[in-house]
This record gives C-alpha cells, structure tokens and sequence, in this order.
C-alpha cells in the first residue's frame, strides 16, 4: 500500500502576500478569507510565511495598552518582513503526509509551504493533516 503525499492533502488555492504590505493587509486578507498562514513573496520567490500568530505577536508586544484605532495604526505602519517567519520550512509535494506531520510538530508550525522545482504550488497546515488524519486510512 503507498503512503499519501502531501500533494493529496495540500491546499492548491493559495493567497500570498507580499513582503512589503502591511501587517494591517494581512490582518484584513486573513479575516476575510479565514485563513491563519500565508507565504510572503519577494519578485514571485518565497520569503516567508506569516501567521496569526506573528500578527497577535506583534501588537501584543507593542501594543497592549493602546486601543483599536492606535493598534490598527500601529498593523498599517508595520511591513510583513519584520514579522515573518524566514527562512521558510517548506516540503515537496512527493514527501510523505507523516514526514510533513513529524517536521510541522518538531518544529511547533501551523504550515508547510509546498514547493516543486522553485515554484509555489500548495500550502500544508496543520487542518489539512487533522482532515486526512480524521478520516483514517483510505
């Protein structure tokens, strides 16, 4: 029986971010579209991933006595670079879901980007393995 790969998991509908915009576009692209992790591009190549988490991280360092208006000015002042995760930690599509599973819990991240000969082609989170995990074997 043959192991699943990541590339029958991933997710292939994939929203980047550029590492020049604002935590403040960020914060608005992942609630609107309700997603936690985004690879950050650099001229098309990855560069990083940003996260709820570095969002929550960045105004809570900087911000927990300020209110709304002051935290969203802070998120619109503040560019994606300083936040990032970078390098990223990313998988091939062909390397086994446990493989991606076993790197994502050593490593404590919620996502894996997927790259294929240099090229973004998908994003593995941690939803996506508890999905495939759910269901138990096919």
């Amino acid at each position: 029986m043959a192991e699943t790969r990541v590339r029958e998991i991933m997710s292939e509908k994939i929203v980047t971010i550029s590492a020049d915009d604002s935590l403040s576009t960020v914060e608005d692209i992942m609630v609107l579209g309700g997603v936690r992790h985004m690879p950050v591009v650099r001229a098309g190549q990855l560069v990083g991933v940003v996260s709820q988490r570095d969002l929550l991280r960045a105004s809570l360092s900087n911000l927990t006595h300020y209110g709304v208006d002051q935290r969203r000015a802070f998120l619109q002042a503040v560019e994606i670079r300083r936040v990032m995760s970078e390098p990223p930690i990313t998988i091939s599509p062909e390397a086994c879901v446990g493989e991606a599973a076993q790197e994502m819990a050593e490593r404590k991240i919620g996502c894996l980007p997927v790259m294929q000969d240099d090229e973004l082609v998908g994003m593995l989170t941690e939803t996506d393995l508890l999905q495939y995990y759910a269901r138990g074997p096919s």
